[in-house]
């Protein structure tokens, strides 16, 4: 087994892990739910799934770090880096909505190299490693089907999918997002991870954000290239590092980002 195959089994093992912890306090009457100071929720899942990946990670790789959503970046460095999202949709986990993902990628040096994205409830999991393709695996014990974006090269023929209005207000960018929507075939409001999925799999041509983090965006990333796509910040630049960002099945990507990125 290679060293990258070695750390997707790895990812898939801390997704199973997670999964288990997320899909057992999913729905429960006494979940504890607290806000952070950016005044978004956090769950007494989060904290304890991305505690488990930490302790795991520490057990296997020593050498490793791990960034988390809820408890940052350790002060030591590693040329090895574990991105992780214990649950990208907590506001959609507190109101029983089943649109929840754990998000883990490894980042080896400059590059992504593992990403995972597991989504429980919905009974779906998507993973890629660098240079092996991108998959999807519906149930437990499902086939995995190669992922492969979809050939749409207008954006009068593409499907946009978008996240919340109101960080797009929060940003001033509504009127560039409504330019967008009207050039585009169609336009629905599949946000978070499943937007990018949704690319991937070839049902979309375009998922974009106007905020988002580097755990938010760090496995779509290579989820999405993987499957043939393109991912770049509203400024062209390939990046997963935060702030915004635009996935596309590639062939409408320059118009988009001509219009979202004004």
């Amino acid at each position: 087994m290679t060293a990258v195959a070695e750390d997707l089994a790895l990812a898939l093992e801390l997704a199973d892990l997670a999964d288990s912890m997320t899909i057992d306090r999913f729905g429960a009457a006494d979940l504890v739910v607290e806000t952070k100071p950016d005044l978004t929720p956090v769950t007494e899942a989060d904290t304890a799934v991305e505690r488990a990946v930490r302790e795991r990670v520490a057990a296997v790789r020593p050498g490793d770090v791990v960034v988390g959503e809820e408890y940052g970046t350790p002060s030591n460095d590693s040329a090895r880096r574990w991105i992780v999202d214990p649950i990208d949709g907590t506001k959609g986990y507190v109101r029983g909505l089943p649109v929840w993902a754990t998000l883990l990628a490894l980042q080896s040096g400059d590059d992504l190299t593992v990403g995972v994205v597991s989504a429980p409830a919905l009974g779906r999991r998507w993973w890629a490693s660098r240079g092996s393709g991108a998959f999807v695996r519906s149930g437990d014990h499902g086939d995995a089907q190669e992922l492969h974006v979809s050939d749409v090269r207008e954006l009068s023929d593409a499907q946009l999918c978008f996240g919340g209005l109101e960080e797009w207000e929060q940003v001033g960018r509504v009127e560039s997002l409504m330019e967008l929507g009207r050039a585009c075939w169609r336009s629905r409001g599949f946000g978070d991870f499943w937007g990018y999925m949704i690319v991937a799999e070839g049902g979309a041509e375009i998922m974009l954000d106007p905020i988002a983090s580097v755990w938010d965006l760090a496995a779509p990333l290579l989820i999405v290239e993987e499957a043939g796509g393109r991912f770049t910040d509203f400024s062209g630049t390939r990046t997963a590092a935060g702030g915004d960002a635009l996935g596309t099945n590639g062939q409408v990507h320059d118009t988009a980002l001509a219009i979202i990125g004004r």
